[in-house]
């Protein structure tokens, strides 16, 4: 999907309904955004300049016709320990580096891949956020006083029990309103914003009857401006580059993975197909520009894009008008806003947690008890005891020795002979009386990579006297081959070579095939060695085994033996032909 195309067949009517649906979400953004720099330990105006400029931008940049953008709750952990780190400043810069990268991946094309990564991973790390997101508003909740905030999950939960006794029973008030509301909201009047509703009869609440006694936005952040931040460009050195390389990955991944999860769930809402690749890049310019203004990282938001084709989008004007809507609401009611109780802003976040929290796949995945809900498990005690970076790091990595384990199990060598009631070749016709010494034919499926070395060179014939010098390798269902399935090969090639034997192929794949012709190992087979039919191979197999070996064999493998045991002598003067037509 070009960008224009995303702008066919608009007309008035369209941008009635761009207005209407913006307008709404521009709404909801507001609290949200608030809430999201709070917990991301900035201030509140920060999360506002995001809605406004990310949001914009990602909307006409973007690559989905419906994608709302902003800061958004999957963040949240991070972009607080980046801060407690680094520093509100070097947050800036790590946004904007996170912005490069997606930029890079978008022009490189590797929108696809993000959907690579393994479920058990985004639901172990996704459930961990909401954990961290829901406990860090207990304190707020509860209104405690001198409270410190930690990065580490357990230190948070300490500094909670420390100050217990500084609760707030004005804040718990003032909090309980605000969940009540949005959660009758939701239950009963879903198109209504229950997050700004409640946090309106919270504040209203607390303004008249609890003045002085709950904190708010004001008393802990000071007023909120009612206009844009300076545009300010920070100062970027290589050494902050250098420092900043790791986290600036990591928003780049979570955010490339939150919006094209957000656009695939507005795909499968309106039946539209978004551009993966493009929406990487309108994510990536959104994230270089707003922190020139002060914004922190943004991604797609889904509960706000879903919100947002519900309430009748057509196109991305929604998206700008959603940011204009923010830009207003901040010129004219600003200083409102720093009435505002941090206990009206807990509730909201808590919802929000508890939506993202995954919880039913979560517990569906954990209660399969495979080795997917180990990764699952893992990377969720990380997120909540570690941190999201080596959660993802650690997650990734168990899932790939996943993979490769249970790829290397669907790896299978048998051993085979002709069935003589079919044309088909057959393991269970392999017994200890029933094998040639001479030929070994041998089925292979499944990718001869490295995750499945152990199993081919434990099931290939070994060298001595007693061992077949001729093998065949069936490997029609071999479909793929790396360089280290093509070593061991070779090393077989090289034992039957030393041994006076010869290996036979047939029925061999393009992607295999073509790796063999480019290390040079096709020649050393040789290219006559290469069969399209099995029964072919088996002819030729048959016409290069020696004879003299036959005489007195009593095993009887295939249908000449009979002749070729008894004399040869008898054999040469009536000589044979492969009778049978095996399957390829």
């Amino acid at each position: 999907m070009t960008g224009w195309s995303r702008f066919e067949g608009y007309s008035i009517a369209s941008l009635r309904k761009d207005i209407i649906s913006g307008t709404i979400v521009g709404v909801i953004a507001i609290p949200l955004g608030m809430a999201f720099a709070i917990a991301s330990g900035v201030k509140p105006e920060y999360g506002i300049y995001t809605t406004i400029v990310a949001g914009i931008l990602i909307s006409l940049f973007g690559g989905s016709r419906f994608q709302i953008g902003g800061p958004t709750g999957a963040f949240i952990p991070i972009l607080f320990a980046i801060g407690m780190q680094y520093g509100y400043e070097n947050l800036l810069i790590a946004g904007m580096m996170a912005g490069v990268f997606l930029v890079l991946m978008g022009l490189l094309k590797l929108g696809v891949l993000i959907k690579f990564i393994p479920k058990p991973v985004t639901i172990g790390f996704t459930a961990g956020i909401a954990v961290i997101i829901f406990s860090g508003q207990i304190a707020n909740f509860l209104g405690l006083r001198d409270m410190k905030r930690h990065e580490s999950f357990v230190d948070n939960m300490k500094e909670i029990g420390l100050h217990i006794s500084t609760i707030n029973m004005y804040s718990i008030l003032t909090a309980a309103v605000c969940l009540v509301v949005v959660i009758l909201t939701i239950r009963f009047a879903p198109r209504i914003p229950g997050s700004l509703i409640g946090l309106l009869v919270a504040t209203v609440l607390a303004t008249l009857f609890f003045t002085g006694k709950v904190t708010t936005i004001g008393s802990a952040y000071g007023a909120i401006p009612n206009t844009l931040p300076s545009f300010h460009f920070p100062i970027i050195t290589w050494e902050r580059i250098g420092s900043l390389i790791r986290p600036a990955f990591l928003i780049a991944m979570l955010g490339a993975i939150e919006s094209l999860l957000s656009a695939v769930v507005a795909d499968g809402m309106t039946g539209e197909r978004h551009n993966s690749n493009r929406e990487l890049i309108g994510q990536g310019v959104a994230n270089i520009v707003a922190p020139l203004f002060g914004g922190i990282p943004a991604t797609g938001a889904i509960a706000r894009t879903a919100t947002n084709i519900k309430s009748g989008a057509t196109s991305p004007v929604s998206g700008v008008v959603h940011g204009v809507v923010v830009f207003l609401i901040l010129l004219l009611f600003a200083p409102y806003a720093s009435n505002i109780p941090l206990a009206a802003m807990a509730p909201i976040l808590m919802v929000v947690a508890w939506n993202m929290s995954e919880r039913k796949e979560f517990l569906h995945l954990l209660k399969t008890r495979t080795g997917d809900s180990l990764v699952l498990f893992i990377t969720f005690l990380l997120t909540v005891f570690a941190d999201l970076t080596l959660a993802v790091e650690v997650g990734l990595v168990l899932a790939v020795i996943l993979f490769v384990k249970r790829m290397g199990e669907v790896h299978l060598v048998s051993k085979v002979l002709p069935d003589p009631t079919s044309v088909k070749v057959e393991a269970h016709m392999v017994t200890e009386n029933h094998d040639c010494p001479q030929i070994g034919i041998y089925n292979v499926e499944g990718p001869l990579f490295f995750g499945a070395a152990y199993k081919f060179e434990d099931t290939m014939p070994g060298s001595g006297p007693d061992q077949p010098n001729i093998i065949l390798m069936r490997m029609g269902k071999v479909p793929f081959m790396d360089t280290t399935g093509e070593a061991n090969l070779a090393g077989l090639v090289k034992q039957l070579k030393g041994n006076g034997g010869e290996l036979m192929i047939s029925s061999i794949q393009p992607q295999p095939l073509s790796l063999l012709r480019k290390t040079g190992l096709y020649d050393t087979i040789g290219a006559e060695h290469f069969y399209e039919h099995t029964g072919d191979a088996i002819n030729d197999a048959l016409h290069a085994i020696e004879k003299s070996k036959c005489a007195g064999c009593r095993h009887f493998a295939f249908r000449e033996c009979t002749a070729l045991s008894h004399s040869d002598e008898a054999l040469g003067q009536r000589g044979f032909k492969v009778q049978l037509g095996y399957e390829s």
